[in-house]
């Protein structure tokens, strides 16, 4: 049923681990990226730069032993949008749904489907540094 959704597939792989950042490097599509990250999960700090394909290439085989794939779909929830990604590789079968706020508001007003499953945000066996590592 998801395959009707639009949907990306995507390989990310990290370049430094830290205890509360990290520096990823993600292929969606044909759209190459570097993301540094810090802070909690409920309100990160992000930033992001574009890299062409090329530089994507040499800095890959250094996420070796740190990665993982999956296809990640879009689906729309009244005004929001649900990303929900689905692992391969040594993570085959997991199922991870996303919701990203435009405010607090909307955060604290927000009802889950009755499709969605509990509730992970913070759960470290879920974070995708962890699923790329194990």
């Amino acid at each position: 049923a998801l395959e009707r959704f639009a949907h990306s597939e995507i390989s990310q792989g990290y370049l430094v681990i830290g205890r509360k950042s990290h520096v990823r490097l993600r292929k969606k599509g044909r759209v190459c990226t570097l993301t540094f990250k810090r802070g909690p999960a409920r309100a990160r700090e992000e930033r992001e730069i574009h890299l062409n394909p090329a530089q994507f290439a040499i800095l890959w085989p250094a996420t070796a032993g740190a990665r993982l794939t999956k296809t990640r779909y879009y689906v729309p929830w009244k005004q929001l949008m649900i990303e929900i990604d689905i692992y391969r590789g040594s993570n085959e079968g997991l199922m991870v749904a996303e919701v990203e706020f435009p405010d607090i508001e909307t955060y604290h007003s927000f009802r889950p489907p009755d499709w969605l499953g509990d509730e992970v945000t913070g759960a470290s066996r879920y974070s995708n540094v962890k699923l790329a590592r194990d």
